[in-house]
Parts: C-alpha cells; structure tokens; sequence
C-alpha cells in the first residue's frame, strides 16, 4: 500500500489508516481478542498507521493498540494519538461512559488541559498506555472550545517537542474545518485529521480548509467518510452525524446508491475512495472494530470506480461541480491491489 509523507515532516502515512476508537468499544463493547484480531488483520493488509487518543474508551483504546503492536517492528509502523484532555482516575468510580459514547466503566473524568504542561503530562501518559518510546503523530483533540489557547499555549509545546525529536508530526483533529484552517494558516502543523467533512454528503472542508492546506503544503487526514453510518449503509433510521439523517440527506444517499448499484458499485467503496480527488489528502482513516470490517473496507478499496459514475455524480447536482474527482485508477485503488 502505498505511503504519503505528512507535510514536511519525516512521518509517512498508509492511504488506508486504522483508527482505533472501535476497539475502545466505541458504543458497544469489543473483546480483547477481537481488538488484538482487527490490529492484526489491518497489519495484514498493509495498513501500517494506526490513530488513537485518551478519549477513546478512557485510554482503553491505547492500551489495546499498543498491547496489538508488540508484535511488530516499530520503524514499520505510524502511530498516532491526541492531547487535550487529560485522564484522572475517580475515588469512587460508578456506572460506565456511554454518555460520552464508550461502553467503559466510569473509571476516570476527562479534565481539559492545554497548557504546555498539560500537553507533556497527556504525552507521558499515553506513551505509557502505548508501552512505546515515542509517538510519531500529536494532534490536537477537538478544541473547538480552547481554539486560542491551543494556539498559544500547546501548539508551542508541541512544536518544541518536535524541534528535539520528540515527536514527528504535529496535527489537529477535529470534526469542523474552520478552527483546523486557522491552525493551517497561523502555524507550521504537518497535517490535519478532518472528521465528515469531506465525504460525499458534506464537502465544507473543500473550500478553505482543504485549500489552505494545498497551498502551505499541509497534508490532510480524512475520516468518518461514512458520515457515522450514512454511506455505508443508506435507510430509513439510518444516522449522519451522530444523529438521525435528515430528509434531504437520507434522499441524497438513496440517490448516489442507485447511481453506485447500476454500475455494480458498492457506495461504500465510492465513500472510500472519494477524498483522493483532492490533491491535500494523503490517507482515509477507516474506523474498524473487527477483522471482518478491516478487510471489508481494504476490499472496497481495492475496487476501481468508473470514471462515468463520478461524472454522473456531478451531472446530477449529488456532487457540486467544483468538487474534484479521483481518477478511475487513483491511488487508493491502484495502492490496494
């Protein structure tokens, strides 16, 4: 599979990345045997960049992955976690963490620190989650509340730790474009991790975001390209944004799969594949919680799409005409095979 360098840092990424909130038993609980088999069958498939964050079931998510990861060379593989939030554990734990989406007991609170002491405190403990030496990929997690002080205060930290070696990369992950062009404009970050907005249903990343990075060279990490289950399965009931789909959504990927299914086109691999028409993209981050849903999304990777049916998209009105389209062999299908 084919690997792009993030920016202008030393740090490569697979076009294919895991992302493992899944295996942080994101919504419903995953074992750890599963977890340790969906690591290993991306592994398997060439997917050698793995994400994760303390977020992701309350720093289960990085102790699975790094427990997954002992098997493996580490110059083979990318990792990438997130700072932001900081882990204290509860005198007195009760009950679990569904309320912020993780079948986790309610072992720790999440308390936001961006300080530049806060950032090396977030590290340590994720490296000793991780059980690694270092971490190649640092983003700032979802400070949509905290934009400015990310900006004064922890992206300074972040980029003295990468000036020493400590880490490779500096990014911002977030699920809005606005806050992460600001970063892309204001300061030296390597990439951006964008979460379901640059998808076949929501492209508002397209126009500043996306551009801002063409421009200074940013690379850009998409995810949630099933826009939370949307374009992956499209019908009535099902969710976009976390949320019931609207009317118009719903009506919009009924549309493109009809488009997909007379062409004998799955839309999930449409929705894989999509991103790489922008020249800023340099992996999709697939969100697996099994080994069966790593090699369903590495298996729709693989399949060419039809030129035709991306200019049916647009002759449509599904895509707008200034979204750019990947070519019939563009790298995530020619990379896969």
């Amino acid at each position: 599979m084919q690997s792009n360098r993030l920016g202008r840092s030393s740090v490569f990424a697979t076009e294919l990345s895991f992302g493992a909130a899944g295996i942080g038993n994101l919504y419903t609980p995953v074992s750890d045997a599963t977890a340790s088999a969906s690591v290993r069958a991306a592994w398997e498939a060439a997917i050698h960049c793995f994400d994760t964050a303390p977020h992701y079931g309350l720093g289960l998510s990085e102790r699975r992955l790094g427990a997954a990861l002992r098997d493996f060379p580490r110059d083979a593989y990318t990792v990438s976690t997130k700072v932001g939030r900081i882990l204290e554990p509860l005198q007195r734990p009760a009950g679990d963490d569904l309320a912020n989406g993780f079948a986790v007991p309610a072992s720790h609170r999440r308390r936001w620190d961006l300080t530049a002491a806060g950032v090396e405190r977030s590290l340590a403990d994720s490296l000793r989650r991780l059980d690694l030496d270092r971490i190649d990929i640092v983003y700032l997690h979802d400070p949509d509340e905290h934009a400015e002080q990310a900006l004064r205060e922890a992206y300074p930290a972040l980029e003295k730790l990468r000036d020493q070696g400590v880490i490779g990369a500096i990014g911002v992950g977030m699920n809005q474009a606005a806050v992460p062009a600001r970063f892309v404009r204001e300061t030296d970050i390597d990439v951006v991790l964008l979460a379901g907005r640059y998808t076949l249903l929501d492209q508002s990343g397209l126009d500043d975001l996306l551009a801002a990075a063409e421009a200074r060279g940013v690379s850009v990490v998409i995810g949630g390209v099933f826009n939370s289950g949307i374009l992956a399965d499209p019908h009535r009931g099902a969710t976009f944004d976390y949320g019931a789909a609207s009317e118009d959504a719903m009506t919009r990927a009924l549309r493109m799969q009809v488009l997909c299914q007379k062409r004998g086109i799955n839309l999930r691999a449409v929705a894989l594949h999509f991103p790489f028409g922008h020249s800023a993209v340099s992996s999709v981050l697939i969100g697996a919680r099994s080994p069966d849903e790593v090699r369903d999304a590495v298996e729709q990777a693989k399949r060419p799409i039809p030129v035709e049916l991306w200019h049916a998209l647009h002759t449509t009105g599904l895509l707008p005409e200034n979204v750019p389209l990947p070519e019939q062999t563009r790298r995530g299908s020619a990379a896969c095979a």
